[in-house]
């Protein structure tokens, strides 16, 4: 990894502690960005980026053909029980105030990684 990846990750980790604490805090954006001295601007930008490198966590390597775990270190593996009805089945997740609705035919690689950007995130 060179210096530049290094510093991007750096900073990646840095602003996406902010946009934690700031949730964990309860206040608005508005409100934390005041108290903490942060440009409202300033503040969605890193919350911009930190989001964009989620979403490219999300896609998929397929390079390496290496066996992924289906789920993410410290999550749960739950199954439902067989409905009698026909009807679609889903199942709810929610983490951290970001809910996801999962139909019971999704690729279950992207939720794995979905649900580890919403952990990291969280």
């Amino acid at each position: 990894m060179d210096t530049r990846a290094i510093a991007s990750e750096y900073r990646l980790s840095h602003w996406a502690e902010i946009i934690r604490d700031r949730s964990a805090s309860g206040k608005s954006i508005r409100s934390y960005c005041r108290s903490a001295g942060v440009c409202e601007k300033v503040y969605y930008y890193w919350q911009r980026k930190v989001r964009e490198a989620a979403c490219r966590e999300l896609i998929p390597a397929g390079e390496d053909g290496a066996e992924k775990a289906l789920v993410p270190s410290g999550w749960a593996v739950c199954r439902s029980e067989e409905e009698s009805t026909p009807a679609k089945k889903a199942i709810t997740i929610e983490i951290g105030g970001c809910r996801v609705t999962v139909e019971a035919d999704a690729d279950p690689e992207l939720l794995a990684k979905t649900c580890r950007m919403l952990k990291a995130l969280c």
